[in-house]
C-alpha cells in the first residue's frame, strides 16, 4: 500500500522515540523528503532468488534426482471400502482429537496406528480409497548423504535411516484424485513422532468434497491383483481384460522403456457410466497418470512424477550438525557463528555508534539524530548464481550434490535456525500436448505462463515463478518475483487433452519452474515443477474436461465466491489520505455536485490515533459517526484501513488484552510474543491459524468496542503478507511460532488469508442476525480467498506499462478462481495525465474491482481535477459501469453458483481456437461482454480479436460488426477507439439487464427499472439471466428470499422475448414486483418490421398489443413501457 515515505509519516505519527526534540528533528528532516521525486525500481537485494534459497538450489534443475528413487511397496497396498470409510472417517476423527487436542484440528498425517492410517483423521475430505508405502531406494538417499556429510563421532541411525513415506489416494465423485504423501511416523523418532503441519481445515471446502461411491482397481501384478480379488468392494475383472486394459494404458502414457513393465502398474477406474477417471500408478519409479475413462486414445492429461523429480527431504536429527567433517560441501557451522559474531561488531560498526529508534520499510535504520541509515550495494557471491545449467542429464560425483544451509540459513542480517533440518518437497507434473499453461498468480507477469528452464538454455525466464507472499515496494513487471498473495493452481488449455489442472496444496515457499518438452510425435508437453521448503506432498488433480467443469471441481474444492454487497460492485474514492472531517464532506459534496456516482469513500492509516487500529484522531475526525450518517444519507459508505501489526502499546486497549489472552505469534523459543517493526513503530502480530485468536479479532467489530464505527463501515486488510520491515524479506521470520509451535515457514502464505476471513467474520457478527454482507479488501491471499472478499494487485504506478499489465494481472488471479479482484485506478505511485486516467478509468469501470487510489505524493486524482472534459469523460465511463450493475450482480452470483470466474480469458469461453489462448490483452466479462481496454498513449484504433462462434454487437452504437470466416475460426479486425471510446461488444445469442437512470449510488438504483437489451445471433436466438435479491443481507441464503429471471428470444419461433422466473420458496420479492419492472426492451439485429407485437401474461390469456419503435437502417426494434415485472412470466411474440 504505502512507499518509503509513507513509513516516515508513520514514524511522525507514532511514539518511536520518547524525546520530543528527537521527534521534532526526525520529522522535520522527513518531511522535507517526501516531496522528493520517486524513481520505481525494487530493492532486489530484499528477496532471495532461488540460488540464494537452499532448497530450491538443492532440487532445481534436477540436481538431487539420483537421491530420490521411490518405489511402492507392493506388500503395503491396501484397498479400502469408500463407504465403511466414510463411515467410519468422522468417529476416527473423534477419536484423534480427544487424543491430540487442539493441535488435532490443524494437524495432518498418520499416527503409526494402521487404522488412523486409513483414516488420516486429521485430513479434510474424502478418506483414502488406496494406501501404500513408498520407499526411496535410491544407492545414494538424502539422508545417508547427510551421514556421510556430517557424521563423524555421531549416532548414525539418527541421520542415516530408510526413507519410508505413506502414500494415500482420495477419489471425488466430480473426478478429483488426491494423491498425499507423508512422512511414517515412528514413536521412538524425537523429529518425526508427530505429523507435520497441514492446513486442511483452514483452505478446504470440506462439505464439497464428496467420495466417489465406486472403484475397480487392477494390477497386472499378481500379488496385488489377489489383494483386490480380495477386497469386497472390487469389481472382479478376467485376466485378459485386466492385461489389455493395463497395457493400453501403458502405450498411452509413453512411458519410458525402462519402466515399462505390465507388472509395474495399477490402475483405478472410477466415476459413473456417463464420465469416468482412470488413475494408473508406476510402482517404480513411483508415478501417477490421470486418463478420462471415456476416452479410448490419446494421452494422459496429467502425469506426476514422471521424470524422476519427486522428493521428499524426511525430517532427520539436528544432534550432530555441528560436527565438522573434510567433506567439501558440509555447512561449516563455525563459519556460520564467526558470521554471526560479525554481525554483532558489524552492527556497532555499521551505526557507527548511533541510536537506533527504529526501521525504514528496506530495514535500514532510523536514527535518534533523525538520520536514516543509507544502503549498500552488496556483492553477489558466485555460487549464489544461477549458471542456468538447465535440465542437464549428466552425471553428478557425490561432492556435487549442494548440502550448504541445510540446519541454518542466512540471509542478510537475519539467520533461519531450521530446528527440523531440510524438509522440503516437491514433484513434476507433465501436461502432454499442451503449450499453454496458466495459473500461479500472483505474478507481475502474462497471465500465460512463460518457460524458465529446459529449452537448451533458452528459456523466457531465469528464474523460477516464486510464491512466497511478500510486500514488495515498486514492483517491477515481467518478472516472476513473489508478490503480494498466491495460488499454487496451474490450468492446461490445449486442443487435444481439453482443459486439466493440478492444485498443489502446500501453504509454504515454493518456487515452480516451466518448460516446454518436445515429444516424439511432434507434440510439446508442458512440465511444472513444483518445489516446497517444508509441508507434504498434497496433490489434487482436476481433470476438467472443460473449462466450465474445472472451476466447477476447483470450486467443491477450495469454496465459492461469496456473493458480495452490490454497493461494492460499484466505484470506490480513495487516497492515502484524505485528511480530515471537511476534506471528506468536500470530496463527497463534488461528487454530488457533478452528478457522478460513486459508493464508497476510503480512509488510510491516517485516520487514527497514533497508527492504534479501531481508534480515530481525534483531532481530524472528532464525530465519525455523524460523518458516516450523513454519507451513508444517499446510500454511500465508507471504508477505513485496519492491518494486522498492533502497536505494543500498553495504553492501547487491543495491545494489552491481546497480551493478556496471550494471541500473539511468538518468537522462536515460544516463550516471548514476537516484536516486529511496522508503521506504529515497534508492533505484534496476532496468531490467526488459531480459532481463539480469529474469534476474538471478529469481536473487536462489534459497535461497543469498535468506537465510531457504524454498519455502512468497512474495512480495509493491507500489510497482511506479513509486513514486517525489520524482518527477513520485509516479512517474519520463518522459525517463529504459533500457539502451537508450528513454525512461521509452514503457513506463511495463510496468514493474509485467514485475517481477511476473520476480518469479514466480524464485519458479519456485528449485525443482529449476522445477516449483513460483510465486504473487506484484502493484499494478501491463498487459495480459499474468494470466500472472502475482494483482492486489489497492489502498489501500481501512474504509468502505461501498469495500465497494460493490469489486465493480465487480473486475468491470472481469475484463473485461480479469485474474481473479485482489482488494480488502482490511476497508479498508486506517481501522476498520471487526462489521457492516463481516461483511459485507466474507461478499463476498469469493465473489471471486477473498481477503486481509484493515490499516494499521499500524488497530485489530488479525483475525477475533477483534469478539467471538465475529462471529468465528463470519466464520468461517462462510471456511468457505464453503474448502468450494468445488474449485470455484473448476475455474473458475480452465476460465479459462486457454478465456480466460473467473473472476468475471463478468451479460452475459457472459447477453448477450441488455440490462437486465443495466450490473448490477455482482451477479455470477457461473463459470456457476453468482450472488452479490449486501451494501454497505450495517443492511440485511436485498437486491434481485437472476434471469436467467429458468435457474431458480436458494438454496446455504444448497438450494430453488429462486419465479420467474415468460418465459425470454428476468429478474425482480426482493426476498431476505432478514440479518446471517448473503449471497445466493448455484446455477444450476438446473449440478453444482458442495465439500468439507465443516473443516480448517486447503488443504493438509489435499487428500485430503478430494468432495460433488456437482446443480440441475435445467426439463428436469430438470444438468452440471459437477471438475479435479483435485496443487494445486501445474507437472506438470499438463509430465506430463500431471491428471484431469477431467464430470458429467451427465438424469432424463428416468433417470440420476440419470454420471461421465465424463479422464485426461492420463501421469496419476499414476490410482494415487490412492481420495484423490479422492465421499461424497454431492444432488440439488436433483427433484419424486419414486424406487423405486430404482443404481450401474454399468466394472468390474462388475451394477447395485448405492444407499442414498439424500429429502425430500419440500424435494425435496432425497441419496446418502451411493456409493463411487465422481471418477476412475472410473460412472452411477447411478433407477428412477421
Amino acid at each position: 500500500m504505502m512507499s518509503r515515505h509513507h513509513r516516515s509519516s508513520s514514524i511522525c505519527g507514532g511514539a518511536l522515540i520518547a524525546r520530543a526534540t528527537t521527534i521534532l528533528a526526525l520529522c522535520a528532516i522527513v518531511s522535507t523528503a517526501i516531496f522528493l521525486p520517486v524513481a520505481m525500481a525494487v530493492d532486489r537485494t530484499k528477496f532471495r532468488t532461488c540460488q540464494q534459497t537452499s532448497f530450491c538450489r538443492r532440487h532445481r534443475h534436477g540436481k538431487s534426482k539420483r537421491l530420490y528413487d521411490y518405489k511402492l511397496v507392493s506388500e503395503s497396498v491396501q484397498l479400502h471400502n469408500v463407504k465403511d470409510a466414510v463411515a467410519n472417517a468422522a468417529a476416527s476423527a473423534a477419536v484423534a482429537s480427544e487424543k491430540r487436542g487442539l493441535l488435532s484440528k490443524f494437524l495432518g498425517g498418520y499416527s503409526s496406528s494402521e487404522t488412523e492410517q486409513l483414516e488420516d483423521p486429521f485430513a479434510r475430505g474424502p478418506p483414502a480409497i488406496f494406501t501404500a508405502k513408498l520407499v526411496n531406494v535410491a544407492p545414494l538417499t538424502s539422508t545417508k548423504l547427510t551421514a556421510q556429510t556430517y557424521g563423524d563421532g555421531c549416532d548414525l541411525s539418527k541421520l542415516s535411516f530408510e526413507e519410508e513415506l505413506q502414500l494415500s489416494v482420495h477419489l471425488h465423485e466430480d473426478g478429483v484424485a488426491r494423491i498425499r504423501i507423508k512422512e511414517v511416523m515412528e514413536e521412538d523418532s524425537s523429529v518425526r513422532s508427530t505429523p507435520r503441519w497441514t492446513s486442511d481445515e483452514l483452505v478446504l471446502n470440506e462439505d464439497e468434497m464428496v467420495a466417489v461411491e465406486e472403484v475397480q482397481a487392477i494390477s497386472t501384478n499378481p500379488a496385488i491383483q489377489e489383494k483386490f480379488d480380495e477386497s469386497e468392494s472390487n469389481n472382479k475383472m478376467p485376466t485378459v481384460e485386466v492385461k489389455n486394459s493395463v497395457s493400453s494404458l501403458i502405450k498411452r502414457a509413453n512411458v519410458d522403456s525402462a519402466s515399462n513393465n505390465d507388472d509395474n502398474f495399477i490402475v483405478l477406474t472410477y466415476g459413473s457410466n456417463e464420465e469416468q477417471w482412470k488413475l494408473m500408478i508406476q510402482i517404480q519409479p513411483f508415478a501417477v497418470y490421470m486418463f478420462r475413462g471415456n476416452e479410448e486414445d490419446g494421452p494422459p492429461i496429467i502425469a506426476a512424477g514422471t521424470n524422476g523429480l519427486t522428493h521428499f527431504e524426511v525430517r532427520r536429527s539436528k544432534e550432530c550438525s555441528t560436527t565438522t567433517t573434510s567433506t567439501v560441501n558440509q555447512i561449516e557451522d563455525k563459519t556460520i557463528m564467526n558470521d554471526v559474531a560479525a554481525d554483532t561488531n558489524e552492527d556497532v560498526d555499521r551505526h557507527g555508534g548511533k541510536e537506533v529508534v527504529g526501521y525504514w520499510e528496506d530495514g535500514l535504520a532510523i536514527y535518534a539524530d533523525g538520520s536514516r541509515e543509507e544502503r549498500k550495494e552488496v556483492a553477489v557471491e558466485e555460487d549464489e548464481v544461477d549458471k542456468g545449467e538447465g535440465r542437464e542429464e549428466r552425471r553428478l560425483e557425490e561432492e556435487e550434490f549442494d548440502t550448504k544451509d541445510m540446519w541454518e540459513e542466512k540471509f542478510g542480517d537475519h539467520i533461519d535456525s531450521k530446528p527440523y533440518g531440510p524438509m522440503s518437497v516437491g514433484m513434476e507434473l507433465t501436461f502432454p500436448s499442451s503449450t499453454h499453461l496458466f495459473g500461479l498468480p500472483e505474478h507481475a507477469s502474462s497471465t500465460q505462463l512463460k518457460t524458465t528452464a529446459g529449452m537448451d538454455g533458452h528459456h523466457y525466464y531465469k528464474e523460477p515463478y516464486r510464491l512466497y507472499n511478500l510486500d514488495v515496494f515498486e514492483y517491477e513487471l515481467d518478472e516472476t518475483m513473489a508478490l503480494y498473495g498466491h495460488i499454487p493452481l496451474v490450468v492446461s488449455q490445449s486442443v487435444k487433452t481439453g482443459t486439466a489442472g493440478a492444485f498443489w496444496f502446500n501453504p509454504t515457499e515454493t518456487f515452480v519452474d516451466i518448460e516446454e518438452t518436445p515429444q516424439a510425435g511432434g507434440d510439446m508437453d508442458s512440465r511444472t515443477h513444483f518445489m516446497s521448503e517444508s509441508g507434504i506432498v498434497d496433490l489434487f488433480l482436476l481433470p476438467g474436461s472443460d473449462p466450465a467443469s474445472l472451476y466447477g471441481q476447483y470450486a467443491r474444492l477450495t469454496g465459492r465466491m461469496q456473493l458480495p454487497p452490490i454497493f461494492s460492485l460499484g466505484y470506490h474514492q480513495c487516497r492515502w489520505n484524505y485528511r480530515d472531517e471537511a476534506d471528506v464532506y468536500f470530496v463527497n459534496s463534488k461528487f454530488e455536485e457533478l452528478d457522478y456516482p460513486y459508493d464508497v469513500l476510503w480512509l488510510d492509516i491516517e485516520h487514527t490515533d497514533g497508527k492504534r487500529y479501531f481508534t480515530w484522531d481525534d483531532k481530524t475526525f472528532p464525530n465519525p459517526i455523524e460523518m458516516q450518517n450523513k454519507l451513508g444519507a444517499t446510500g454511500r459508505r465508507m471504508v477505513t484501513i485496519i492491518d494486522p501489526h498492533i502497536k505494543r502499546d500498553n495504553q492501547y486497549y487491543i495491545h494489552k488484552e491481546a497480551t493478556a489472552r496471550g494471541l500473539y505469534v511468538k518468537d522462536k523459543s515460544g516463550n516471548k510474543d514476537y516484536d516486529g517493526w511496522c508503521w506504529p513503530g515497534s508492533s505484534s502480530y496476532l496468531d490467526f491459524t488459531v480459532e481463539k485468536v480469529r474469534n476474538w479479532w471478529a469481536d473487536q467489530f462489534n459497535y461497543d468496542k469498535y468506537k465510531g464505527s457504524t454498519p455502512t463501515l468497512f474495512t480495509w486488510n493491507d500489510m497482511n503478507e506479513p509486513s514486517v520491515f525489520n524482518g527477513p524479506e520485509v516479512s517474519m521470520q520463518k522459525d517463529l511460532l504459533n500457539l502451537n509451535n508450528v513454525e512461521h515457514r509452514e503457513w506463511h502464505n495463510l496468514y493474509g488469508m485467514l485475517f481477511q476471513r476473520s476480518t469479514a467474520e466480524g464485519l458479519t457478527q456485528r449485525n443482529e442476525g449476522a445477516n449483513v454482507r460483510p465486504f473487506v479488501l484484502s493484499r494478501s491471499f491463498f487459495a480459499g480467498s474468494q470466500r472472502y472478499g475482494a483482492i486489489w494487485t497492489g502498489d501500481n504506478a501512474a504509468e502505461w506499462s501498469h495500465l497494460q499489465i493490469a489486465s493480465p494481472m487480473l486475468l491470472g488471479l481469475n484463473v485461480a478462481a479469485l474474481s473479485f479482484v482489482g488494480a488502482d485506478v490511476g497508479g498508486f505511485f506517481g501522476n498520471c495525465d487526462a489521457e492516463l486516467i481516461t483511459r485507466w478509468m474507461q478499463a476498469a469501470a469493465y473489471q471486477p474491482f473498481f477503486r481509484g487510489h493515490a499516494h499521499h505524493d500524488s497530485k489530488r486524482r479525483e475525477p475533477w481535477m483534469f478539467g471538465d472534459e475529462t471529468m465528463v469523460r470519466l464520468r461517462h465511463a462510471a456511468m457505464a459501469r453503474y448502468a450494468l450493475l445488474p449485470f455484473w450482480y448476475t455474473i458475480f452470483w452465476q460465479a459462486g453458483v457454478s465456480g466460473m470466474p467473473v472476468m475471463r480469458t478468451m479460452w475459457m469461453q472459447y477453448p477450441d481456437i488455440p490462437e486465443l489462448y495466450s490473448i490477455d490483452d482482451q477479455y470477457l466479462i461473463g459470456s457476453d461482454l468482450l472488452v479490449k481496454p486501451v494501454t497505450s498513449a495517443g492511440a485511436t484504433t485498437s486491434h481485437v480479436l472476434f471469436p467467429l462462434a458468435d457474431c458480436w454487437y458494438d454496446v455504444d452504437t448497438m450494430q453488429r460488426v462486419e465479420l467474415a470466416g468460418a465459425p470454428g475460426s476468429y478474425v482480426a479486425k482493426t476498431v476505432e477507439s478514440g479518446i471517448d471510446k473503449i471497445p466493448v461488444y455484446q455477444r450476438g445469442g446473449s440478453i444482458i439487464p442495465r439500468k439507465l437512470r443516473l443516480r448517486r449510488s447503488s443504493y438509489l438504483m435499487i428500485n430503478d427499472p430494468y432495460t433488456i437489451y437482446i443480440a441475435l445471433n445467426n439463428e436469430l436466438k438470444a438468452e440471459g439471466t437477471l438475479y435479483m435479491d435485496d443487494e445486501t443481507t445474507f437472506d438470499h441464503e438463509k430465506r430463500d428470499d431471491y428471484g431469477v429471471a431467464t430470458f429467451s428470444s427465438d424469432l424463428s419461433s416468433s417470440i420476440i422475448v419470454q420471461n421465465t422466473v424463479t422464485l426461492g420458496n420463501k421469496s419476499a420479492l414476490q410482494e415487490s414486483k412492481e420495484e423490479r419492472m422492465i421499461e424497454r426492451i431492444v432488440l439488436m439485429g433483427i433484419a424486419t418490421e414486424p406487423k405486430q407485437i404482443t404481450l401474454t401474461t399468466l394472468s390474462s390469456a388475451t394477447a395485448i398489443p405492444m407499442e414498439f419503435h424500429y429502425d430500419e437502417e440500424s435494425k435496432i426494434l425497441v419496446i418502451r413501457k411493456p409493463g411487465v415485472s422481471a418477476l412475472d412470466q410473460w412472452t411477447m411474440n411478433l407477428t412477421p
